[in-house]
């Protein structure tokens, strides 16, 4: 019955010593079990020898490319077919008209690629083979099997269909040629059939019931306490990770409650580091800045300090860097500064003369009086030195909003200057005025505000402002530690590295 394959033709894989070669059987002898090829082609080119004989040891997979029509083996085989055609691409049998089986040549060149034909299209390509085949089929595969079994090489032979088909009907070839050989991972993948894959879908749900997952969870747990290793989901799983500016020695447990103060504050504020800030009332801070001035912290030493830490805050709200360059010096900021004749406002003019300094366009709103403080006419003799404008007219603020309004009008005795004609000419001006506003040193919460402000500037301690006040900032006047205790007050800097930081209500 091995006779019946004779005319076939085949691909023969001999592993990477060898190669693969192509080419119509010739002979087949079960004796000795082997298999010669006439015309063979050898990884792709023709080989100078007629015919090559192989043993089944040599062999690693054997592959039918083409079975031939009853008495067609030698009308396949001529020699202008298999010198022009590629190896593997030889004789397809097709359905004639009367139902027998007749040869149809399909002669390719050698250096176009072949195509492969897609599973959807493999079921209407089929081949018609005659009773004669199908009993050589059968013999055939059982032969297969007898020599892999013997000598350990295994067959690829994907051109039959699968039994759910007709049994009249067979797959048509799969080439798969690329530079002479054969892709054997695209069988790999590819070659089971299409009817094998099962209709039912995939029970998820029961599946997903079938896994008791609390009882996983608690082996594993128990695996790790056995172990000595970290439990599960505790904070202490994760690695503990430092910036480059962190200490990574063990310190003190924190203490956020570093400043107490001898009366129950009224309200309490905390810094972005979590310390919390208490308020103090104003016959302490009072107290608190005579003490100070008494060892030597002077009231000039505290305008100073106090218009330095202004004009720092104001100068971040204008912009910082960005606005602030040689680069946009046509993009000069604009700072109008309210002052009344207090310390409230030297310390306004103060903070007006830092700000000028910087090249900042400040406009000092200043009322004529018959006689000032020291501390004004001081500070005054130091701005005009500047190029700050100074105005004691309302009719001479500008018209435009600018960018930044400093209130230091309000004081925190003198309070019959608010029903002065100037100050509520100078409040109408703000309110109209759409900038935002930066009080320095506001008075309390129980006292009444004329403008609402934005960002209020504390000093040395916070007192309990409102909610007119906005938001609240601390700025470090220099006073020392021992001045706080003399006070009555437990006082540890919540500044560290800034001489200005934000509070924020508790």
């Amino acid at each position: 019955m091995a006779t019946d394959w004779l005319g076939s033709i085949v691909s023969i894989n001999c592993g990477e010593s060898l190669g693969v070669y192509q080419g119509r059987v010739s002979a087949v002898d079960q004796v000795s079990q082997t298999i010669s090829l006439t015309r063979p082609f050898h990884n792709g080119v023709k080989c100078l020898v007629p015919e090559v004989t192989f043993r089944a040891g040599d062999i690693t997979e054997l592959k039918i490319l083409e079975i031939p029509g009853p008495g067609d083996s030698r009308q396949c085989g001529d020699s202008q077919q298999m010198d022009t055609a590629m190896p593997g691409v030889g004789c397809q049998v097709g359905p004639s008209q009367n139902g027998t089986g007749k040869v149809l040549k399909k002669p390719m060149s050698s250096s176009a690629p072949q195509n492969i034909p897609r599973r959807t299209d493999m079921k209407s390509q089929d081949l018609v083979i005659s009773p004669q085949q199908q009993c050589s089929k059968s013999y055939m595969d059982r032969h297969m099997e007898t020599l892999s079994q013997s000598k350990g090489f295994r067959r690829r032979h994907n051109s039959w269909s699968s039994s759910s088909r007709h049994p009249n009907q067979v797959t048509p070839k799969k080439s798969g040629l690329k530079n002479g050989q054969m892709k054997s991972k695209d069988d790999e993948c590819f070659g089971d059939d299409i009817d094998e894959i099962p209709d039912t879908d995939f029970d998820f749900e029961g599946n997903l019931a079938l896994f008791d997952k609390a009882a996983v969870f608690e082996e594993i747990e128990t695996y790790e306490r056995r172990s000595g290793t970290r439990s599960r989901g505790t904070p202490s799983e994760k690695p503990a990770r430092y910036r480059h500016d962190e200490n990574i020695l063990e310190s003190e447990p924190i203490v956020y409650r570093r400043i107490v103060v001898p009366q129950n504050p009224h309200k309490e504020f905390c810094t972005d580091s979590g310390l919390v800030v208490p308020s103090v009332s104003y016959e302490l801070h009072k107290k608190l800045l005579a003490v100070a001035e008494k060892h030597g912290l002077t009231l000039e030493r505290r305008l100073e300090m106090t218009g330095v830490c202004a004009s720092q805050m104001a100068l971040s709200l204008l912009g910082g860097p960005n606005r602030l360059n040689p680069k946009n010096v046509h993009q000069r900021p604009t700072v109008a500064l309210l002052c009344g004749p207090h310390v409230k406002g030297a310390q306004g003019i103060s903070c007006g003369r830092h700000l000028s300094n910087h090249d900042v366009h400040v406009i000092l709103f200043l009322p004529n009086f018959v006689k000032m403080l020291e501390s004004i006419t001081n500070e005054l003799n130091l701005f005009s030195k500047t190029q700050g404008q100074q105005v004691s007219s309302v009719k001479d603020l500008p018209d435009t909003p600018v960018d930044l309004v400093i209130n230091c009008l309000d004081c925190h005795e003198n309070a019959f200057l608010r029903d002065q004609p100037w100050y509520k000419a100078v409040v109408d001006w703000a309110n109209q005025n759409r900038a935002p506003v930066l009080s320095i040193d506001p008075p309390m919460s129980e006292m009444e505000l004329g403008i609402d402000a934005k960002w209020s500037l504390a000093l040395g301690l916070p007192l309990p402002l409102g909610e007119r006040a906005g938001r609240v900032y601390l700025c470090d006047i220099g006073i020392p530690q021992k001045v706080f205790q003399e006070v009555g007050i437990n006082y540890h800097s919540p500044f560290g590295c800034k001489f200005v930081i934000p509070l924020h209500s508790t």
